[in-house]
């Protein structure tokens, strides 16, 4: 893919990798603070304290997923300063544009990705 080509891609790319950081820092922020609770004298109720755990986890449910993506962002904006973004990594035939403009950091074509997410 030409370096022209990719413009757009890379322009759709940073902006999801800043939006997606400030969604991980909001999500670690939200987590710490619900973990000191009220400082009132009251005792505590267990139906409270599982409903703060459940929140807690799932929060870093949804760090770990967002951390995942961006983690796939970067490694599409370093196959773009390589020269191989729009490739598959598995096969190495060319992922086609509407893919890439659904998914833009994906690395796999439609093909490979079926196959990886079979199950053996």
């Amino acid at each position: 893919m030409k370096k022209t080509e990719m413009k757009p891609y890379r322009e759709r790319l940073l902006a999801l990798r800043a939006r997606l950081r400030g969604e991980v820092h909001q999500l670690a922020d939200n987590a710490l603070r619900g973990s000191g609770g009220d400082h009132s004298t009251m005792p505590i109720h267990m139906a409270d304290l599982g409903s703060d755990t459940f929140e807690q986890d799932f929060t870093l449910q949804l760090m770990e997923s967002e951390e995942g993506t961006l983690t796939a962002i970067e490694d599409a904006l370093d196959r773009m300063d390589e020269g191989t973004y729009g490739e598959c990594e598995a096969c190495g035939s060319k992922i086609p544009k509407l893919r890439l403009e659904a998914i833009p950091f994906v690395s796999l074509c439609v093909k490979c990705a079926e196959k990886e997410q079979k199950p053996r």
